[in-house]
């Protein structure tokens, strides 16, 4: 047997457990990860408006803190008017139960000539309730799985903001520390990379908060006017929501707005079609372009996919990050591939197709030539005696 054998085969067998325990600690600690992921996009996004604090002579740990009470503080709101918009659309909607009812059976009866009676849709509906009542019960034996679960939310929620806060807080630090344990060149690219997440990342939110108000005060205007209720609500959950998910993002948050005001009537709910459809075109084309050609440069249906993408992978928070990590990895891929200038060619677009050279006819016999002469044949000029 070679002398070496022996050591290539220890080696392997540590390759092997080192990667089993890899894989082991991977899956145990895959849930703590995320959080650190979701942290550090969360750091990356609030570490802009820090810097600007700290340059203005701020503690950053004070900057750090406003920031993201400032952040917290605008999530509660949305999250408020946003349930008391269902709360109050839910109460409308029972309000309103009873006479729907009451159209639907006089518009049945007189369509297919039937004899529906309110007392006979009662009792159908009350022996659904009895089911209802029946699946309520399971569901109240479960209340201490769902408390354990709002607790388990909890816990995450504060483990997101200890993280961030030290992410942001202690940002110059961190990234010190990472670097002192790489030679100078690769601490050079680190820092590049992280100085390009963090544009990119603080750029894609700022711009789209940005959006999100121009597309929320728009449909305010257009709600009010046509007097739909919760207006406010409404126009602030169709412009937070258009801006967070590409492409399709304005047609999903319209569909709520299009709902209620269908409930006052076919032509509310069409104006509103239409200026959701309008609006999004608008956008498209004169808005965003402007506002995110330094921040998230992405063609629309590359933003789409990294969105799927990015779902695929890691579920809701992976549709969150796909953006900002894609424009950065775009970005960073773009200082390192070397381009060339493209050759003219129809199929790329902005080119006509070069026209067919063909020689000039020859002229007949006995016609001037170019230069005045005639362009007869040697056979056909008198020879010199």
């Amino acid at each position: 047997m070679p002398s070496w054998l022996l050591r290539a085969l220890l080696m392997a067998a540590w390759v092997v457990t080192l990667a089993a325990l890899a894989w082991w600690l991977f899956v145990q600690l895959q849930g703590l990860l995320l959080l650190l992921l979701i942290s550090l996009f969360l750091a990356l996004a609030l570490e802009p408006a820090v810097n600007w604090l700290h340059r203005h002579r701020w503690p950053r740990g004070l900057a750090t803190g406003t920031v993201m009470l400032v952040a917290a503080g605008l999530l509660g709101l949305f999250l408020t008017v946003l349930g008391s918009m269902l709360v109050g659309q839910v109460a409308a909607f029972v309000t309103e139960l009873p006479r729907m009812i009451r159209s639907l059976l006089a518009w049945a009866n007189s369509t297919f000539r039937t004899d529906f009676s309110p007392t006979t849709l009662l009792s159908e509906l009350t022996s659904v309730s009895g089911l209802a009542e029946d699946y309520l019960s399971q569901l109240a034996g479960n209340v201490v799985g769902a408390g354990s679960t709002v607790l388990a939310l909890l816990f995450d929620g504060l483990t997101v903001t200890l993280f961030t806060f030290y992410l942001c807080a202690d940002g110059p630090r961190f990234r010190r520390t990472i670097c002192s344990v790489l030679p100078p060149h690769t601490q050079r690219e680190v820092l590049r990379a992280w100085e390009i997440a963090i544009e990119k990342t603080g750029g894609y939110i700022y711009s789209r908060a940005l959006l999100a108000l121009i597309c929320a005060f728009a449909h305010y205007v257009l709600l009010v006017a046509l007097d739909i209720p919760f207006a406010f609500a409404l126009a602030l959950w169709i412009g937070v929501l258009s801006q967070f998910i590409p492409t399709v993002g304005t047609y999903i948050g319209g569909a709520l707005p299009v709902l209620v005001a269908l409930l006052d009537g076919l032509w509310p709910a069409v104006w509103v079609l239409l200026f959701v459809t309008v609006y999004q075109q608008f956008e498209n084309y004169l808005l965003q372009p402007r506002i995110t050609a330094r921040t998230l440069d992405m063609h629309p249906a590359v933003a789409f996919g990294s969105v799927l993408a990015g779902a695929a992978i890691l579920g809701a928070p992976g549709a969150l990050l796909a953006l900002p990590a894609g424009a950065s990895l775009q970005t960073f891929l773009g200082l390192y591939i070397k381009r060339y200038e493209v050759a003219e060619h129809p199929l790329l677009g902005g080119t006509e197709p070069a026209e067919e050279v063909r020689p000039a006819p020859a002229p007949a016999a006995g016609a001037p030539g170019p230069e005045g002469g005639s362009s007869a044949s040697g056979a056909d000029r008198d020879e010199p005696e």
